[in-house]
C-alpha cells in the first residue's frame, strides 16, 4: 500500500514539475509573440497594414516604457497627433487647439495649409506618432480596449506637455 501511494505522488510531482515547465515555456512563447507584435506595430505603414489592436503585454510595455516611448520625436509631427487627438476627443480640444497654434506659430507654419505641406505633420493627423524612440506607433490600430485607451490618452497627454514645453 505504501509503495503504491509513494508511486501515486511520485507520479503526481512529475506531472506538475512537467506542467509547470511547459506552463513556462508557454508563458515565454507569449511574451515573445507580444514583442515581436510590438516591433511591428511600432513599424505599420501609413496605409494601416496592421489590423486588430495589440496585445495586452504590448500595451503594458507602452503604458511602462517611459515617455520616449509615447511622444514625438517632431514639433510638427506633434502638432499633428494634437489635432489628432482633439478630433478624436483623447484630449481637452480647447487647451490642444492653443497649444497647437501657439507651436505652430513658433515653428514659422502660421496656418494649416502650410503645416499640411510638412508629411510629419500630416502623418500627425492620421493618428501615426513618430516616437522618440524612432519608431512609429498607429493609434488607430493599437484597438479600443480601455487599455489601449490608456495608451492613447497618456501618447496624447505627453504629447501635449512636450508641445507646451517647447513654447515656453
Amino acid at each position: 500500500m505504501k509503495a503504491s501511494n509513494r508511486m501515486v505522488c511520485a507520479l503526481a510531482l512529475a506531472t506538475a514539475a512537467f506542467s509547470t515547465s511547459a506552463l513556462a515555456a508557454s508563458w515565454q512563447d507569449q511574451l515573445s509573440s507580444a514583442a515581436n507584435e510590438l516591433s511591428k506595430s511600432n513599424t505599420a505603414t501609413p496605409s494601416g497594414t496592421q489590423s486588430g489592436g495589440l496585445s495586452l503585454s504590448s500595451l503594458t510595455s507602452l503604458l511602462n516604457g517611459g515617455n520616449k516611448a509615447l511622444s514625438s520625436n517632431s514639433m510638427t509631427n506633434a502638432a499633428g497627433v494634437m489635432e489628432y487627438c482633439a478630433k478624436n476627443k483623447l484630449a481637452s480640444v480647447t487647451s490642444t487647439e492653443n497649444i497647437k497654434s501657439q507651436l505652430l506659430n513658433k515653428l514659422g507654419v502660421e496656418d494649416n495649409t502650410k503645416a499640411a505641406e510638412k508629411p510629419d505633420y500630416n502623418q500627425g493627423l492620421m493618428g501615426l506618432l513618430n516616437t522618440g524612440k524612432g519608431q512609429q506607433l498607429d493609434l488607430n490600430t493599437i484597438g479600443n480596449s480601455p487599455l489601449a485607451e490608456k495608451v492613447k490618452t497618456k501618447a496624447c497627454d505627453l504629447v501635449l506637455k512636450q508641445a507646451a514645453n517647447y513654447i515656453s
